[in-house]
């Protein structure tokens, strides 16, 4: 059975490469240079940090020097990120641009997300996507270290994909039996409760808030055995009741600014992800 418990071994990786969509690529996560950061970047450090604890474990002060130029921040610098994900893509999509860099690559853990935008669109089979979502999962783990797979959001909370929610869980349970076929360690999003509060969206309902993104990337690290620094699940703070003028307000200012662009860009087959380009498309030191 594929494990995802958080007493997962601890894992020790030198390279990362993360694939996939909006969701990986860190959409509604900004930081300060105005380029996405997101639950993958924050996993990223988190790997890093642990790599460096890892080769301070194993030296003494009598083979490796102290001070700013000792061992952990060497080994910091050592591990190497990659990012391919690219919003808007589709399932094909990322199995014909990015597992083939990915497996150039070979990194010692790439993450996996995808599907979510085909499950989404009207008609797809998610049984459909499901098996061509196995066979590109058959081919990376033939190619890479660990392949980390990610489950679908519980959506019944999120007004514009409350309706998909039973398409997302049938995909969903095929992703976690895909795992259970090729060993993968599961990101398991849908029972990551605290996702499921408003906080935790983006002001489009799509996408991740910053804080949203920081409690995914906690989780990631736990299914893969690190210690963190907070609870993923941690309760958020009590709000008051939002009453219905409020809420219904907030719904018109969000359809005018949000949904009625969507539906034009699906009208004129446009994406969101046109003309944009992987982030990190090699890998590299995380200061780079």
């Amino acid at each position: 059975m594929a494990d995802d418990s958080r007493s997962r071994r601890r894992g020790v990786f030198g390279s990362y490469t993360a694939i996939g969509d909006s969701f990986t690529e860190g959409v509604g996560d900004p930081g300060p240079d105005g380029r996405y950061v997101g639950w993958a970047d924050r996993l990223a450090v988190l790997l890093a940090d642990r790599l460096a604890d890892q080769h301070t474990d194993l030296v003494t002060d009598e083979t490796v020097p102290a001070g700013p130029a000792g061992p952990a921040d060497t080994v910091h610098g050592d591990f190497r990120y990659a990012n391919l994900a690219v919003r808007g893509r589709l399932l094909d999509q990322i199995v014909t641009e990015q597992i083939p860099r990915a497996k150039e690559l070979a990194p010692d853990l790439v993450t996996f997300c995808g599907g979510g935008n085909d499950i989404i669109r009207p008609g797809t089979d998610p049984d459909d996507v499901a098996e061509r979502f196995e066979r590109a999962v058959a081919d990376l783990t033939g190619a890479v270290g660990t392949v980390m797979v990610t489950t679908g959001f519980d959506t019944r909370g999120v007004p514009v994909l409350r309706h998909l929610r039973g398409k997302i869980a049938t995909y969903t349970a095929h992703v976690r039996a895909i795992a259970d076929r090729y060993d993968c360690p599961v990101l398991d999003l849908w029972s990551l409760k605290s996702v499921q509060d408003r906080r935790a969206w983006d002001g489009d309902r799509l996408h991740l808030s910053p804080e949203g993104h920081t409690r995914v990337a906690l989780r990631a690290a736990q299914v893969l055995g690190l210690d963190v620094p907070a609870d993923p699940d941690q309760a958020w703070p009590p709000q008051p009741p939002r009453g219905t003028f409020e809420v219904r307000r907030d719904d018109i200012n969000w359809a005018r600014e949000y949904l009625v662009p969507w539906i034009g860009r699906r009208l004129r087959g446009e994406s969101s992800g046109d003309h944009v380009e992987a982030k990190r498309p090699d890998l590299l030191p995380l200061n780079q």
